[in-house]
């Protein structure tokens, strides 16, 4: 398993390298400068388990390279950085497949949160994925968001009382709704009180 950096900058491909390095180092890492390289590098280096994706390649548009990436490695997580203002494209990033979203203009210690974050949830993630899809069932950091959202606690309130970042519960929250198949907190409660789910969030 390898993560993926995809960047032409080189600069920004270092620094997001350095902190991947810090953060896993026994991770073999990939540096791409384009994405059309992307499927010869996986014959060689292997499956990827994160991509790091700068939003604007060579041969990329808008989110297309998000698109591109999702529809062919649709369980691996994605971590799209942009030069773009996040009000501008992070909802868009969103909704194409992305898992976070990240400005360039953000210090070296949001960076690693973001990504320390990401890491953290796809980890948690793993709480074997293909026997909750086969039952139905939520992760137990799912089941425990589902009950706080019932309680209509904020990101800040989910993040203090698991003493996380706020990063990293947005990141658990993106992979609810998409485990959900849900955009909203509103449509996730929904979901959650049409399938039982809440009543055993409530029994833990």
């Amino acid at each position: 398993m390898s993560i993926y950096v995809i960047d032409d900058h080189p600069l920004m491909r270092d620094a997001i390298v350095m902190v991947l390095r810090r953060l896993r180092p026994a991770e073999n890492i990939v540096e791409l400068e384009r994405l059309d390289k992307l499927a010869s590098a996986v014959k060689q280096h292997g499956m990827p388990d994160l991509f790091c994706l700068d939003l604007k390649l060579p041969d990329t548009t808008g989110c297309s390279g998000v698109i591109a990436v999702k529809q062919i490695y649709p369980d691996v997580p994605i971590a799209v950085y942009s030069a773009s203002p996040a009000a501008d494209m992070e909802e868009a990033c969103i909704e194409a497949g992305a898992d976070t979203y990240i400005e360039k203009s953000a210090s070296s210690a949001e960076l690693t949160a973001v990504l320390r974050g990401l890491l953290m949830a796809d980890a948690d993630a793993e709480e074997p994925v293909a026997a909750a899809a086969n039952s139905g069932k939520l992760s137990k950091r799912q089941t425990q968001l589902i009950a706080m959202l019932d309680k209509g606690m904020s990101n800040r309130d989910i993040a203090t009382e698991l003493e996380i970042s706020e990063h990293t519960v947005k990141v658990h929250l993106w992979r609810l709704f998409r485990r959900l198949g849900v955009k909203s907190r509103t449509q996730a409660l929904h979901h959650a009180r049409n399938h039982g789910l809440l009543s055993s969030s409530g029994s833990m």
